[in-house]
């Protein structure tokens, strides 16, 4: 299969300076980063690469899920995150995520939760590289023989349990590079698959960011991108003076107004009002009311807008209050936002 990125990794920024498409981007969370949410952080990050939460192979091919593949064309550039280990499905999930549009499919090696390893994917994956190049080439070589030209990526972290040196993250990256990878997101800390929850695992392993930076070093022509524990802009700045890419995670949810200041520092790009930002949401949650969506499902995704700003308890507490009420309607985040206009 020739290169998918030949066309798409790099786009110009300035003269003599080439910016990868993965500079920045949104990291796939259970239960978070759904549709509403999606749609929300793009009018806050024209650039930014998003990404569903996982979807598991089985859910597509063997529930006929396909509702779970549901997206807005605003979202764009968006990534569908697999899980699974099982190649030949694993093909055929990532060949309905191309003909519904999605421009990467990702493949999870990195979530540590219980539920994720019954399954055996996710984290514990790092345990078996072979497997993993086999579920890639599998899912590149149907891809490109439905004629699809959409790159297949993996999430993964430094390492698991008692396999914690950089021999094994290199192995595992050898191991991808053989099998077509072109794209390597690096969560920056090691995995425990038993005694952690995945909050934990999130929070405890330390992070070793200078291990995906050697990475980067040793596999030059790799796209590496770096998560875990990246907050602020100035953390932004100097990751991607190291690597290719940075992706958020936490940390764009409980304040999505990063997002802004962020493409801000990057594009030159001038930082919209909050308050504009929420109008400019207004079509979207009317358009999904009239559908039969309740706000609670999309309003729960804009409580940190206001993050650290004056009138944000009053922001969040009207919205949580409010939305699940029957009826509840724009006019309650109009409510929300009064306090904060009445600050500023």
């Amino acid at each position: 299969m020739e290169s998918t990125l030949a066309a798409s990794a790099h786009r110009p920024e300035s003269a003599g300076r080439q910016v990868s498409s993965w500079q920045l981007s949104v990291a796939p969370m259970m239960d978070w980063t759904d549709r509403h949410c999606r749609y929300f952080h793009r009018l806050l990050s024209p650039r930014a690469r998003l990404y569903t939460e996982m979807v598991t192979s089985a859910a597509l091919v063997r529930g006929k899920q396909l509702r779970l593949l549901e997206h807005s064309q605003q979202e764009h550039p968006l990534a569908l995150q697999l899980g699974g280990s099982e190649p030949h499905e694993l093909a055929q999930a990532a060949c309905a995520g191309a003909a519904a549009g999605y421009d990467e499919i990702n493949l999870n090696v990195g979530c540590p939760s219980d539920r994720v390893q019954s399954g055996r994917f996710g984290a514990c994956l790092m345990r078996e590289p072979a497997l993993v190049g086999d579920c890639v080439k599998a899912m590149r070589d149907a891809l490109a023989a439905a004629g699809r030209q959409v790159p297949v990526t993996v999430k993964c972290r430094i390492g698991v349990d008692e396999q914690d040196d950089y021999a094994g993250l290199q192995h595992f990256t050898e191991t991808m590079l053989g099998a077509g990878v072109e794209v390597l997101v690096v969560h920056a800390r090691k995995a425990w698959l038993q005694g952690l929850s995945p909050k934990e695992n999130r929070e405890i392993p330390p992070l070793d960011y200078e291990r995906v930076y050697r990475l980067k070093r040793e596999f030059p022509q790799l796209v590496v991108v770096i998560n875990g524990g990246i907050g602020t802009v100035a953390q932004v700045q100097a990751h991607l003076a190291q690597v290719d890419g940075v992706m958020l995670g936490r940390a764009a949810y409980h304040d999505p107004y990063l997002l802004a200041r962020i493409e801000a520092a990057l594009h030159g790009e001038p930082l919209p009002r909050r308050a504009e930002v929420l109008h400019r949401l207004r079509p979207y949650v009317e358009a999904e009311l009239a559908r039969g969506t309740a706000l609670k499902h999309i309003s729960r995704h804009l409580l940190g807008l206001y993050q650290g700003e004056p009138g944000a308890r009053a922001f969040r507490r009207t919205i949580s209050e409010g939305a699940h009420r029957p009826g509840a309607g724009w006019a309650l985040l109009e409510q929300a936002l009064a306090p904060c206009l009445e600050a500023a």
